[in-house]
């Protein structure tokens, strides 16, 4: 089980990159550093070499690169202009260009003199929804990039889904590494809860020490590069406390899937000081500003929660919900006290992935863990380890049974047990679901 350095494609993100080929909008895709963004530009590069594009109608800039420190936009600007192919179109490709003061004012300088088709990233979704789109007033469309998907974590490391007749008359599934050895599907799975999806972790295998230490490089880089770098960039004093950062950090992944205020984190996040005193609990402003930080570097997602019966969104306690659970992992080490919550983040990202717009349900007391809708439908899902028991089947299906709407509601868990339904409401194996 072992990876390699060759470019691996992603086609759900490459097949959007492509729909929007040539037309108007830059194409900004965000996401948490190291999730493949850059990766996605080459294939998107390869892409249009393999369809006739030209190699000198092609510019690259990855700002993370020595050839381009220090450049301002004008500088930017310049280099294009030097390269910028004679009397044909140009697709000009800039990699994490934020660093670069005034950056924006070259894109649309780009826009504005030459014939171009612009792709850019950034590991930060405010790179598009404030500081971005004030400049480009709407001619921007946003790719949002996330570690990989459970099949895409089999299809990088080298690992075959194979399906055999099991004695029920049903499938049996197993996966198949390069060798040709045999592992059971769940095996599989608990690889993928243990290491999480970061792409860069396929080059080391499925080797525990080295795919932490390759989670540690990815978290020291998002906590100094991308965010206490940035706000020292923005002229800001907000983030400044690396300490209070990293609390604030395990608080959050210590309580993915639980409803957390601003005010619970504040009260309980008081600080050290340099010589060991107690200082007091930073005020909820200073929380909020830290907790805004993380959410636009896309290390963790909030979800709000909705009152069913209300039809209407609640202010109070959301969820968070980490970007990688390998992450999480080397944060709070491997433990299956709180698997329930960590299967749970993992069908919240599946979901982002597929296209839902994702909510908390409140219906009376009692909660639904996920409420999933998009243009054409909208679906209830309870989210659980097992089916196996009476309790827990009463605990899962109740908050599904008080809905009184005729949408689609499912119970996802690992075992499932051999029933297929509860009074119309799906139970499903969650490793199937994340396949299908």
């Amino acid at each position: 089980m072992t990876g390699s350095h060759e470019l691996r494609r992603r086609d759900i993100y490459l097949n959007k990159l492509i729909a929007f080929q040539d037309t108007e909008p830059v194409k900004v895709i965000t996401g948490i550093r190291s999730c493949g963004k850059s990766s996605l530009l080459k294939l998107m590069v390869q892409h249009l070499q393999d369809s006739g594009i030209l190699p000198e109608q092609i510019i690259e800039i990855d700002f993370e690169s020595f050839d381009f420190r220090g450049m301002d936009a004008d500088d930017i600007w310049r280099y294009v202009k030097e390269h910028a192919p004679s009397g044909k179109r140009m697709y000009l490709f800039l990699d994490e260009p934020q660093k670069t003061e005034a950056w924006e004012n070259a894109v649309n300088a780009f826009r504005a003199d030459f014939d171009c088709d612009i792709y850019v990233t950034g590991s930060n979704s405010c790179l598009l929804s404030s500081e971005y789109s004030t400049y480009l007033s709407g001619r921007c469309v946003e790719i949002k990039m996330l570690p990989l998907s459970f099949r895409e974590f089999l299809d990088f490391h080298g690992l075959e889904l194979r399906e055999t007749p099991n004695a029920f008359g049903g499938l049996r599934k197993q996966v198949c590494d390069p060798s040709g050895v045999q592992y059971e599907l769940r095996e599989a799975f608990d690889a993928y809860m243990r290491l999480g999806g970061m792409p860069g972790i396929a080059d080391v295998g499925l080797d525990q020490e080295k795919a932490l230490s390759l989670l540690e490089g990815i978290y020291s880089t998002v906590v100094l590069r991308d965010i206490l770098e940035r706000e020292k960039r923005r002229g800001q004093k907000q983030i400044t406390d690396p300490l209070l950062l990293r609390k604030i950090i395990l608080c959050l992944a210590g309580n993915i899937g639980s409803g957390v205020s601003i005010a619970s984190i504040a009260n309980t996040r008081a600080t050290e000081g340099p010589a060991g005193k107690r200082k007091g609990s930073p005020s909820a402003h200073t929380v909020q500003a830290y907790v805004d930080a993380l959410l636009e570097s896309c290390f963790f997602y909030e979800t709000r929660r909705f009152d069913i019966r209300g039809r209407a969104y609640l202010r109070t306690l959301g969820k968070y919900y980490i970007a990688d659970i390998g992450i999480r992992n080397y944060l709070l080490g491997f433990c299956d006290c709180d698997r329930g919550h960590a299967v749970e983040n993992v069908v919240y990202f599946e979901l982002l992935r597929r296209g839902y717009d994702v909510a908390i349900g409140k219906i009376g007391s009692a909660e639904v863990d996920f409420i999933a809708t998009n243009a054409d439908e909208k679906k209830y899902i309870q989210v659980t380890e097992h089916m196996l028991g009476e309790d827990v089947r009463r605990r899962e299906l109740a908050p599904l049974q008080s809905i009184r709407d005729n949408y689609e509601k499912m119970v996802l868990s690992l075992k499932p047990g051999l029933d297929a339904s509860y009074d119309g409401i799906k139970s499903l194996s969650l490793t199937d679901w994340l396949l299908s």
